[in-house]
Formats: C-alpha cells, structure tokens, sequence
C-alpha cells in the first residue's frame, strides 16, 4: 500500500497530541528565549549578536501565537465559518515584533525577561526590518484591516505577493532620489512559515483550443506559488487569522544540460525569468517590459489565492450551491480585478459549471473598494498584451461585457453613447480593458473610502454604473489600528490615556470621547504638553543619531509624510517654505514662531515629476539650514526611505498635520487620522477624510483653507489662469522667480523651470496656485495659535477626543455586517 505523501497520516489525528505552552511569567520567558537561542538561532549566548537575541525573542513570542493560531483554524473548520478573503497588492505590516508584544499584552514582562538576560529589549527591537510589502496608505490600510478583523474574530486571509526586495529602499544622494534594493529578507524573517507543500501552477501565454463546449488552455510556461504564512493576532482576544503571501519559484530550477555544456546563463535563465514576479513591489512600469510584468504579477498572486480559497472551500463542500454563503473575496483597488475572470475560468473549465451559474456566483462573492477619482490611475490592460499573456482570460471578459450589453440593450435600448460608456473595452486609442469597471461589474457591492469621495465616485468615474445600480454603491469612511498607531507608537499619550480614561480605548476607540469634559483641566493639558515634548525629543534625538542633525524641540514641527505626488501638493508647501524664507531674510521680526518643516515619503521610479519634487525640498533645505541669517527659525528636514516604524517615530512628534491635497482628489487618507489621533493639529483642505475629522473634533480645532471640490470644479470649467494669480500677488511671483532662476540651485540655475512652467505656463493642473495665499494667511493663523502654548495643547487634546469613529475596528465592522455578511468566530 503506498502512502500519499501530501495527505496527513489519517490515524495521527485521533492521538492525543502534548505540547508544551510557555507561560507569560518572566522565568518561563526567559527558559524560552534561552532555548530558542541555542536550539532555532544555533548561538550561545557568548556567541549571539544582537539580531540572534531578536530572532530567539521572535521565535519565542511566536510559539505564544501559534496554539492561538491552531485554535482559530480548527474553530473556522468546525463551524464552517463564511471566510473573507481580502486580496491586495500591498500589506505595509512595518515590524512584526512589538506589535505581536501589544497583542499579547505582554510587552513589560518580556521587557524584564531580556533585561534579566543582559538584553535591551529597545536595541534588539529597533533591529527588525520592516517588512517590505507595500509603499503607501493602500497598503497601510491593508494590514490596519487585517488586525481589526482579528481582533473582531471575523475569519479571514489576507493574500498578496511576498516581496523579495519591496519596492526600493530609497536613498538621497545630493538631493536626488536614488533606489537600492530593500534586503528586508537577509536576516531571515523569523515571524512566516514556509509552506512548501501549498504550491499551485499559474499559467501564462499559450493558446486556446475550443472543445466542444469547453475551453482548453494550452503550450503556456507556467510558474509556481508557493505559500509563506504569517500570524495576524487579535488584541484581547484569541482570534488570529493569517496572512498568506505568494512567492514565485521555477518549475525546473536548473536546465542541467546546458549546466554540462557550459552554458551556465542559460541553465538558470529560465529560473530567473520566473521568480522575477515575486522580486519587487511595481516594476516600473514605463516601458513595456515592465508592463508586462505587472500584468504577469498581478495575475500570479490572483491565481494562487483563487486556487487556494476554492481548495479549502472543495475541503468541506462537493458543490458549489453554498460558494457564495461560505466565501467573500474582496479587492482592493483594481490591482486583484483578474481575480474575477480566474475564479470564472476556475468554474467553467475545471468544474464545468454553466456560463449563467458561475457568473452569478461571481457576482455573489465579489466586493471592491475603489482609492482613487483619478481616470489615469484606473488601472487599464491592452487587449493586445492581454491577449498575449492571458488569452483564456482576455475571452472570458469579453464574454462577460457581451453579457452585460446584451442585457443593457434589453432594458434600455440601443442606446449606443451609454454602451460606449460603461463598455469594459475603451476603443479610444488603443483598445484596452477596463479593469475598474470590470470590479464594478462583477461585484455586488462597491465602496469609496469617505463620504466626500464616495460621493464623487458616484458623480464622476462610476456615474453611468450608479444611475444603473445606485444601491451596490456605499461609503466605508478608512480607519486605523489604535494598537499600533497609538498604544505602540505614542507610549506618553498612551499612559496619560490609560490614567485618564482607562485601558479599554485599546478596543473602543469610542472611549477617547471622555476627554471631551476635561478639556480645561490645566492638569491634564500640563501632562499632554509633556507626553508631545517627549515625543519631540524622541524624533530629535533619531535625527541626531541617523541624520547627525541637530533641530529645535521648543520649534513648531510641521510635519508632510506621504507618497510624493504632484495632487498630494508637497510643492504648495515648499511654496510656503520659500515664502517664510524670504520674509525672514527680508521683513526681520515677521516671522517669530520657530519651525522645523519636516518631509517624508518616496516618489515612484519613473515619475519624473515627483522625484524632481523631492530634489527642489533637498535643495531648498540645504540653502535654509546653512543660511546664518535665519538661525533656528527655520529648518527643513527630508527624512529619506520613510516606512511604517520611522512614521511611528514621527508622527507622535508632530504639531502640525499637512494634509494640503487639491479639494476632490485624495479618496481618504489615513496620515490625516495618524496624526490627529496622536495631538497633531490639521492644516489641510476640505478633501478626503479631513471634512469628517473636521465634523468630529470641531471647526475650531483645526484649520482650514482653500476651495472646496465643488469650487475647484466650477474654476476649470470656468477658465483656470494661473499667470493671472501670479501676476496679482507679488509675493507669490517673487517665490516662484527664487526656484526658477536658481537661488536653490546655484550650479544649475535652470534645474527647476519645469517646476515653474508646471505651475505658471502649464496650467497648474492642482490649483496650488489658486490656494496659495489662503494657504499662507491659514499657516498665519497657525503662528498665532502657537503663541498661546495652552490654547493650542487644548485643540490639540480636542482632536485626540474626537477621533474615536476613525478606529478599522469600526471600519471592519461596517464591511462585515454590510458587504460581507461575515460574523465572528463562535457567533
């Protein structure tokens, strides 16, 4: 009798199973962590470095993790929960360590054990490398998700691409941005589990062959996905659920023949060319090879993740009658739309169900969070390269637009503009698939992020489709995990909270609202001006140690840390930078409250425009910091490769909140909550989430300037002249002249003209222009405020009670109970 060598032996699991579980006291911590060391790490403790006691720590604190794990699956199976399956390109999870401590609420004993070592817990933690896994807030939101579904027991998996190098590692050499690979893994990550025996063959290129009524795929090079698991804990509760990363290995790691002749490129060529998907985070995608490989990358994790769902899904079903009961796929943004089309190819070539049923299964499962009003940034796929490298895929949208209009055609005529509108094909230009509209096809529900932008949503990219189906629309305003952003990156405010208002905010964040009644106790306001100073030195005393820059603390810290994009509007804040430079120099005494400018964030490989930005924000630090003149007054300060744990470190420290984007484009934002949750005051425009924060913490207790969206609308259509502001604002005109003609780049005088024209004689396409001089009379407002150093901590303290509704917790809740239909283990 043979065995299956891929099955469990049947009889193992009716044995009864010991194993040990480590208590959380301090000697038990100790013995495990001393265990770990010499049995995992292979060190004594003459010998271990302090990344060997990190990953000894790591593999300590994760064995408390897995019999919670264990206990989830096992609770998931027998209850046959109805599992969510949140598919992203990006989890931007940041250090797993000190966030498993939070979870465990055991972050002092551990503390004390590795004191009793000889170890510095502080030091060996600030030594993990964040995980690179994404870049920016859609990845962040990602793994905010993942934690609050955890810690509401709603079962799930979050499934994405397991980055070899993540996107870049960015570095600032003389101003520039330059990327260097993100060697996250070389330490070894000792948080995942490898599975080797979970692979699955994703298939590219080929041909189709009709037969019959059936499809065959075939003659395609295929890659294999092979799965690493990493444990996403609850907080207060012994929920987990996983996150399921795909990295692609070859099907044949060597061509040994052409090893024997010699050869030895071509014997690992085709290796490398097939674990280029899982190498980096956005190829750059300005030519067509990396488009391509795009296409292949977002179709590799799809393919994994939809063979893996329908495989723990045929575990415990023989049909697909309960599919949509059982399982709720989620895609975020349109990067996982392919998605759709696989899991039909899955129905009707494999299972062999019919066309009707297992569209209309598709459409019972599917869910999309659109992030973006930008057309540019729907993501589109030409027919041709689409053809090419998915051709059985390329077919089956096709059918399902002819569907679709065939049934348009039915209810509302031939009405060939609205075909033409809502068409998954554009054949403007090049003919290209909507992937967008292919999501909002397919799913029975589609959410925008906040209020303002779920409205637009409706009136702009989606109009047509909302006319047709208004009630599959919905808001689902963002939130963020109070465990990271607050318990474990603001330590001060945390224990003043905890003092104050008790510990339960960690799990209702509602709870921050019983500040609101103590807002002029001059006790409190004292011990909040001393949680931010703490704060301040702790970002000052970072920079001393890794930037060797000294800045004031008593200064303003305004703080600007996003993804550099030209609608994001660093530049408008470069604009006042300049103009507060020039006042001091040429108006002494105009200027009296001190400020350090603080930027951060990384600009896409291939965009020019941003990654000149960054170049223009270096220039002008340089000239500012080393201009005698101006003293501490100013500084400027870009803090290169931000990422999930230098945010924690920065976003505590600030005064003052940038969220300065052009009213109608930035879908949410999440810094914008960060910060405020954290004391920092919000200078920003009606866009995104800042109108809901506005309503919550109070009109007064921010600030706020520029044209609404409706007003940025009205002006384009109207006639946008640009030139014409500048000429009415010589201030304005003398700034925009200081960039063009060089006084921050002496060397190269004409290095930033484009930023002017981009501005002035290019249309200005953000308005910064427009907001201009209500953006600098806002920041003098600012100044003012600042003075009364109570009056400000007071405000500061009122965003910090109104952030309570902006917790994932209430955000997973909403998604549970309205789109997914999910509940939570053992309900």
């Amino acid at each position: 009798m043979t065995t299956d060598l891929t099955q469990p032996f049947p009889t193992a699991a009716t044995v009864p199973f010991e194993h040990d579980t480590t208590p959380h006291d301090v000697a038990s911590l100790k013995r495990a962590i001393a265990n770990k060391l010499m049995f995992n790490v292979g060190k004594d403790p003459q010998a271990a470095q302090p990344v060997d006691w990190l990953h000894a720590a790591s593999y300590a604190v994760r064995d408390l993790l897995v019999e919670r794990w264990m206990t989830t699956t096992h609770a998931k199976i027998d209850q046959d929960a109805k599992q969510v399956y949140y598919l992203s390109m990006e989890f931007l999870i940041g250090r797993t360590f000190s966030n498993a401590l939070i979870a465990l609420e055991m972050t002092a004993v551990l503390r004390q054990a590795l004191a009793e070592l000889g170890v510095d817990m502080d030091v060996i933690a600030d030594l993990e490398p964040d995980a690179a896994l994404g870049n920016g807030g859609l990845g962040r939101l990602a793994a905010c998700f993942l934690d609050s579904m955890a810690t509401l027991g709603i079962p799930g998996y979050g499934y994405g691409i397991r980055y070899d190098y993540g996107m870049f590692r960015q570095t600032i050499v003389q101003g520039h941005q330059v990327e260097v690979p993100d060697y996250w893994l070389t330490a070894g990550n000792p948080w995942e589990f490898a599975r080797p025996e979970v692979t699955y063959r994703v298939q590219y290129g080929g041909h189709v062959v009709k037969l019959g009524d059936q499809c065959a795929w075939l003659d395609t090079h295929d890659v294999e996905a092979m799965a690493y698991d990493t444990i996403i804990p609850g907080y207060g509760t012994q929920a987990t659920n996983t996150l399921r990363l795909w990295s692609a290995k070859a099907t044949e790691e060597i061509n040994l023949s052409a090893f024997n002749r010699g050869d030895y490129l071509a014997a690992v060529e085709q290796k490398n060319q097939s674990e280029n998907v899982s190498r980096v985070l956005y190829p750059d995608d300005s030519t067509d090879a990396g488009r391509e490989l795009r296409l292949h990358q977002e179709y590799f994790f799809v393919s994994a993740s939809v063979q893996d769902l329908m495989r723990r899904y045929l575990h415990r079903h023989t049909t697909f009658d309960q599919f949509s009961d059982k399982v709720s796929i989620h895609l975020n943004d349109t990067h996982p739309v392919l998605a759709i089309p696989e899991l039909m190819r899955l129905f009707l070539d494999v299972h062999h169900l019919p066309w009707n049923d297992a569209w209309r299964i598709c459409q019972g499962v599917f869910s999309y969070t659109n992030h973006t009003l930008m057309q540019e940034a729907l993501e589109t796929w030409p027919i041709d390269m689409l053809g090419r490298v998915l051709p059985r895929h390329l077919q089956i949208i096709l059918d399902i637009n002819a569907h679709f209009l065939t049934k348009l055609t039915q209810k509302h005529g031939h009405d060939v503009n609205l075909m033409r509108h809502v068409s998954l094909v554009n054949e403007s230009g090049g003919r290209s698939i909507r992937m967008a509209y292919l999501a909002v096809l397919a799913s029975h529900s589609v959410n925008g992020v906040s209020a303002l932008h779920s409205e637009l949503m409706q009136q702009s990219i989606f109009a047509d489709f909302a006319k047709l189906w208004p009630k599959r629309f919905n808001n689902k305003t963002n939130g963020i995990t109070q465990r990271r952003w607050l318990a474990l990156a603001n330590p001060a405010l945390s224990s003043l909270l905890d003092d104050t208002i008790g510990t339960t905010w960690r799990r209702d964040l509602s709870q921050l609202g019983k500040l609101r009644p103590l807002l002029n106790d001059v006790g409190l306001i004292h011990r909040f001006q001393q949680a931010k100073r703490s704060n301040k030195q702790r970002l000052a005393d970072w920079l001393k140690t890794h930037a060797d820059m000294a800045v004031p603390v008593d200064a303003l810290f305004d703080v600007q840390v996003k993804r550099i994009h030209e609608y994001k509007r660093q530049l408008l804040n470069v604009l006042h930078v300049v103009t507060r430079y020039l006042r001091i120099l040429e108006q002494p005494g105009s200027v009296t409250v001190p400020r350090v400018v603080f930027f951060a964030g990384k600009a896409a490989s291939a965009y020019r425009m941003a990654k000149l930005i960054i170049q223009l924000i270096n220039d002008v630090a340089k000239t500012i910091n080393n201009d005698p003149r101006v003293g501490e007054l100013l500084k400027v300060v870009f803090v290169p490769n931000y990422s999930v744990s230098l945010a924690e470190v920065m976003i505590p420290a600030a005064d003052l909140s940038e969220q300065i984007s052009t009213a109608g484009t930035e879908a949410s934002g999440t810094g914008n909550m960060k910060l405020s949750v954290n004391g920092a005051l919000t200078i920003g425009t009606l866009d995104g989430a800042n109108v809901e924060i506005l309503q919550n913490v109070g009109a007064d207790n921010l600030f706020i300037f520029g044209m609404t969206a409706t007003e940025v609308t009205d002006l384009r259509m109207t006639g946008y002249q640009p030139q014409a502001i500048v000429d009415a604002n010589p201030e304005l005109a003398q700034v925009l002249a200081a960039i063009r003609d060089g006084r921050f780049s002496p060397e190269e005088p004409h290095r930033y003209q484009n930023i002017y024209d981009l501005l002035v004689n290019w249309g200005d396409h953000y308005m910064l222009l427009a907001d201009y001089a209500s953006y600098i009379a806002t920041q003098e407002r600012v100044d003012a405020l600042y003075l009364s150093p109570i009056d400000w901590a007071r405000k500061a303290l009122a965003n910090v009670a109104g952030m309570g509704p902006f917790s994932s917790d209430r955000t997973i809740a909403e998604y549970a109970e309205q789109i997914w239909h999910a509940k939570p283990i053992g309900r």
